[in-house]
């Protein structure tokens, strides 16, 4: 499958696109190293989730499999986003997190296999919430980081599909669909409502800061 099928994919999984005032507030140049810096939290987070899964589910060889190579491509972008923020001058620190995931997560199930199913599927859709985001921003970017982010693409494609598959894995698709449908009910207010704070993955910001 082409990177365009897989946008067009991803866009037809999301519940709906990013708000243009997000992509509006992103582009700013006073948000320039807020936008780096919460990417940069994101890549660690993301590779810190999969660290996780491979601790808790270590008999499941393709879960170990996926998971360790998504965890290697994670930190290796966090280097990336680092080296970027050192060459335009910026500190990097870490920030307080954004609604975004504790929303999504607030609907995770406790009992397994319930609860794999439902993180594995939090994870997808946070994965194709970034590939879309990371493909709005690019073609508005400095050449240079708007390279940076159509690179990042590939990887975030991939790890949507990791994701997902590795949840079809472990239920039948009747009950992938309704997890989904769930999950997706949950996404949507949190990337179309006003966020007081910006960061990757929140709402268009309410205020300025």
């Amino acid at each position: 499958m082409t990177l365009k099928a897989e946008l067009q994919r991803i866009e037809t999984f999301l519940p709906c696109r990013t708000p243009d005032a997000w992509i509006e507030a992103a582009l700013s140049p006073e948000r320039e190293w807020l936008l780096l810096t919460d990417h940069a939290n994101c890549e660690k987070k993301a590779a810190s989730t999969a660290f996780g899964l491979m601790h808790r589910y270590g008999n499941h060889i393709s879960l170990l499999n996926k998971m360790s190579r998504l965890a290697r491509e994670e930190l290796r972008h966090f280097e990336q986003v680092l080296e970027i923020l050192g060459k335009r001058g910026f500190e990097y620190q870490t920030l307080s997190a954004s609604r975004y995931a504790q929303g999504l997560h607030a609907g995770i199930r406790k009992n397994e296999p319930a609860r794999l199913v439902d993180v594995l599927l939090v994870g997808a859709l946070i994965e194709a919430r970034s590939c879309e985001r990371f493909a709005r921003l690019a073609p508005e970017l400095d050449p240079s980081l708007g390279a940076f982010y159509s690179k990042l693409l590939q990887s975030e494609a991939r790890h949507f599909k990791d994701y997902l598959q590795l949840a079809e894995n472990y239920c039948d698709a009747r009950e992938v669909s309704r997890r989904l449908d769930h999950f997706r009910s949950l996404e949507e207010p949190l990337i179309e409502g006003a966020d007081t704070e910006f960061r990757f993955h929140s709402g268009p910001p309410s205020a300025i800061h």
